[in-house]
């Protein structure tokens, strides 16, 4: 369903799709600096996060009923010339999901149901491997129950061109061992809310699709929203894969699978109806909206920041619910203030711009809370001072965070993560290019550098992260600019070139420059790969790793690309 389509991208944001691959390998881009100017800055805002002349995006900021801003940026169509406006209808991805969850409300409201029920009250053939799985696992993601969209090969395959019926859609899943008891951990599973999907079909006798049409879109007024199909649907946008001199037109895929966990078609209109109708209590009571969009726990007591189909944070020092959304060739965001009554939604269909719709959201609604993040310029530091930063600085148990200092440059990386580069904008200040997260670090009495304070995602609250010497904690870094590179003829390189398909549309391309490897995925930039050994190279950007799969001539025929515990072969197309 959605698909990150950056190869080597790390990410923990809920989205609808495939495992997310390797990091962004473009170049980074100025920060995105705000303007306070009413209309002029929503609009900047937009216009510097999207072109002109490619896909872009609709944005719309509402506060305490009134619109602030309404725009649209880029093209919906590039190949008949047509630009982007702002009634135009886009897939949501895993918007969908809070639909989902308050189809389940209604009918828990009816007395069809109680999210305390085991799923078998209404699905009673789904295996639970001898544990009890309630409504409420399902909506909160601690079922254990695996997600489809991370079966291996799945989504590379044909198979997400057919259309499913809902118990074939649960078939694809439904004997795959769960992750964890339920209750006991936390994983976004886009499975589980297929199995919602099937609930609420089995307790209407409805489709999922007629159920929120009839119960939801008609009686607010949704004119603009839909259940994905083959019907068609006035104002509907182009997807779009690739960047600016690549774009193509994003994989097919039947959205009779995306389901009940993503396949829903909106506009930023229709979603500020349907924000002013739930917050107001039209859709539910009111008790049914607080419990929808607060934390949960697991069975230890641990709380995560999950709702029914909401994301629960914080935005400059306030609460903040959300939920962006992912599918082939687009990319959603859209977040509620409950205190300041702010309402944003930006869609795009864009999946692959620099900077997504979740910071451009965040950002527009910053200014509309009169609180807009500071623009972020680059200050020159010095390479001594540089070094002042370099080590590991520990997140948790099992969780560090290194620094490096490479060519005068400075960068950061978790451990399974990506590799960033960071720029200074103040003392010990430095920021995240296309990004709201800035870290900032502690000295002591004599100056040496003690603490990292990371500040994710505009978050007011910084995540503190002591510094370690620990050599063992470095070498929790599974990649880095440090690790030992083999020698390897260049030669080798030749045979190794070519074009790897990781999934429909999306290749991973390997070529020689000059004694180098170079990797470049659709729509990306480029990054050197190193040897470990003859068939297997690593990146130094990210903690991932390619084997070349030799055929019978000595070219590649495939490579295995290793990330995170997971094995993904990408066959040679060209």
């Amino acid at each position: 369903m959605l698909r990150d389509s950056s190869v080597f991208r790390s990410s923990s944001r809920p989205v609808l799709g495939t495992v997310a691959l390797v990091a962004a390998l473009c170049a980074p881009t100025p920060a995105l600096a705000e303007n306070s100017d009413g209309d002029a800055g929503y609009a900047a805002l937009l216009d510097q996060a999207y072109a002109a002349d490619g896909p872009g995006a609709t944005a719309l900021v509402v506060k305490e009923g009134e619109v602030l801003y309404r725009g649209a940026r880029g093209m919906a169509d590039l190949e008949m010339g047509v630009e982007l406006d702002p009634g135009h209808v886009f897939r949501l991805g895993s918007i969908t999901k809070q639909f989902t969850g308050a189809a389940i409300m209604i009918l828990a409201e009816d007395g069809e149901l109680s999210v305390d029920d085991p799923i078998t009250k209404f699905l009673p053939d789904y295996p639970t491997h001898g544990h009890t799985i309630t409504v409420e696992h399902l909506l909160v993601h601690t079922s254990g129950v695996a997600s489809y969209t991370g079966i291996p090969g799945y989504m590379a395959s044909g198979k997400i061109r057919r259309d499913l019926s809902t118990e074939e859609l649960v078939d694809v899943f439904d004997d795959i061992e769960m992750d964890f008891a339920p209750g006991d951990a936390w994983n976004y599973s886009n499975s589980g809310y297929v199995l919602l999907g099937a609930i609420v079909e089995a307790v209407s006798g409805e489709s999922y699709a007629d159920f929120v049409q009839k119960r939801i879109f008609e009686p607010l007024g949704m004119k603009d929203s839909h259940y994905g199909g083959h019907q068609l649907i006035p104002r509907r946008v182009e997807g779009y894969d690739g960047g600016p001199g690549d774009y193509r037109n994003a994989p097919y895929l039947s959205m009779t699978q995306p389901h009940a966990a993503g396949s829903l078609l909106s506009t930023v209109d229709d979603l500020a109806r349907w924000q002013q109708a739930f917050w107001g209590g039209e859709v539910m009571s009111m008790e049914s909206v607080a419990r929808m969009t607060k934390r949960y726990a697991l069975n230890d007591g641990e709380e995560f920041d999950y709702g029914y189909g909401y994301q629960v944070g914080d935005l400059r020092g306030e609460r903040m619910v959300h939920h962006g959304g992912g599918i082939f060739g687009f990319s959603t965001h859209a977040l509620w203030l409950p205190e300041r009554e702010i309402f944003v939604a930006v869609l795009s269909n864009s999946p692959g711009n620099p900077t997504g719709p979740g910071d451009v959201s965040r950002r527009l609604a910053a200014l509309a809370m009169e609180k807009p993040f500071p623009g972020q310029s680059k200050i020159e530091v010095d390479a001594e001072t540089l070094r002042d930063y370099v080590g590991v600085y520990v997140i948790s148990d099992d969780q560090v965070r290194a620094v490096s200092v490479e060519g005068g440059r400075i960068f950061t990386q978790r451990n399974g993560g990506e590799r960033f580069e960071v720029f200074p904008f103040a003392k010990d200040r430095f920021f995240y290019a296309n990004s709201l997260s800035y870290l900032e670090f502690e000295r002591d009495a004599g100056g040496a550098v003690t603490t990292m304070l990371m500040y994710p995602n505009g978050q007011s609250e910084a995540q503190t992260c002591p510094r370690s010497d620990d050599p063992e904690a470095a070498a929790n870094m599974a990649a880095g600019p440090d690790r030992e590179v083999a020698s390897v003829s260049p030669e080798l390189y030749d045979l190794w070139a070519g074009s790897y398909q990781i999934q429909p549309g999306f290749l991973l391309e390997l070529r020689r420059e000059g004694d180098s490897l170079i990797s470049q995925a659709t729509g990306q930039g480029s990054a050197e790969l190193f040897p470990a050994s003859i068939h297997r190279y690593f990146l130094k950007v990210v903690d991932a790793e390619i084997e070349i799969i030799p055929g019978a001539d000595g070219r590649a025929e495939a490579i295995v690309l290793y990330q995170g515990g997971q094995e993904i072969r990408a066959e040679r197309v060209e």
